[in-house]
């Protein structure tokens, strides 16, 4: 069956870990119109701490160009409280992840648009109006020189809060910023007759990360936290083995024994999909020999010093991926 097949991810805020995690934004591929005639025939996808790159390979099997919709959709952006500490790789307010694509070599002129919701309703133009970014981090300096008989309606309309802090010159009340941001990329892409087309995209992914693992920690045995660790990243008996080794020895020396990056990609079935993708390769690169890197997947395999791949056929995926990085603290 001819198709033409894209990631369409769900867009959400991992939620940290503990106190002194920051949460990752969860991210995928691009997005297409369904067009029977054109198929994807290979992906190819890479994953690292500092970088995601994909390659896609399509082929237009009719007798005429065809020109269709082609999108990135951004993560959600969603501060609920002060104590959020969502990471996001660029001070970009559009281009927050460095997003850049390409076709055939050539570099892919591309637009976006950007909406704000609150309690489920658009409020993109109201916020225009008032000349507040759309960003809720750029945001809370211009929403604090609104005037206060604006405040009370951003609040009811839940765009906004109250809080309340103090730096240094006694308890100051601020009005912060609450909405939620939506941002997608998009281009229209010709897909050549009879011909095969490559379409690049790299991004700088957003990394969550704890000072400290719970694995290896007897606490989390006792607990349902390192099984759902197990479920998430998979690691083997031999890694466990070798993590609560490290962890009594670090106990012994009062250090830490690791500290942990992560990093959510949305891979799993959605409604855009229409059957398996022909070749699919995933690359993991854990950056340093030293790092112990873990995902989820059959058939993985070591291929250098930093990185482990899989490769399958007809591939259709069941889960996401979510890798987790082990690194040794700075001593």
């Amino acid at each position: 069956m001819k198709r033409l097949l894209g990631f369409l991810f769900l867009l959400i805020a991992a939620p940290a870990l503990a106190n002194d995690s920051t949460a990752e934004l969860a991210t995928g591929g691009l997005k297409f119109l369904t067009n029977a005639d054109i198929e994807m025939r290979s992906e190819d996808l890479f994953v690292s701490l500092t970088q995601i790159r994909v390659r896609y390979h399509f082929f237009n099997t009719s007798q005429k160009d065809i020109t269709t919709l082609v999108a990135f959709p951004m993560p959600d952006i969603t501060i609920d409280n002060n104590d959020d500490v969502l990471i996001i790789p660029t001070d970009d307010p559009e281009n927050f992840l460095g997003f850049h694509t390409t076709a055939n070599g050539q570099a892919v002129p591309v637009r976006v648009e950007q909406k704000a919701f609150a309690q489920g309703i658009e409020r993109t133009v109201l916020l225009r109006r008032l000349h507040v970014p759309l960003h809720p981090r750029a945001a809370n300096a211009a929403l604090d020189r609104l005037p206060h008989e604006l405040w009370d309606e951003l609040i009811k309309l839940g765009l906004a809060e109250i809080s309340e802090f103090d730096v240094g010159k006694g308890p100051e009340q601020h009005l912060v910023a609450r909405w939620t941001l939506k941002s997608t990329y998009y281009w229209q892409q010709t897909f050549p007759a009879g011909q095969e087309l490559v379409i690049d995209h790299r991004y700088t992914p957003s990394v969550g990360s704890s000072v400290e693992t719970p694995l290896g920690e007897d606490w989390a045995k006792e607990n349902d936290t390192e099984s759902r660790y197990e479920q998430r990243y998979c690691p083997d008996p031999k890694l466990m083995a070798a993590i609560e080794k490290a962890t009594n020895a670090a106990k012994e020396a009062q250090t830490i024994p690791f500290s942990e990056q992560r990093i959510e990609y949305i891979l799993k079935t959605g409604a855009n999909w229409e059957g398996p993708i022909k070749d699919f390769t995933l690359t993991v690169d854990k950056g340093d020999a030293k790092n112990i890197v873990s995902f989820c997947g059959d058939g993985i395999k070591k291929i250098s010093p930093t990185q482990f791949q899989l490769h399958a056929t007809d591939f259709m995926p069941t889960q996401d991926l979510y890798v987790l990085f082990l690194t040794k603290p700075p001593s």
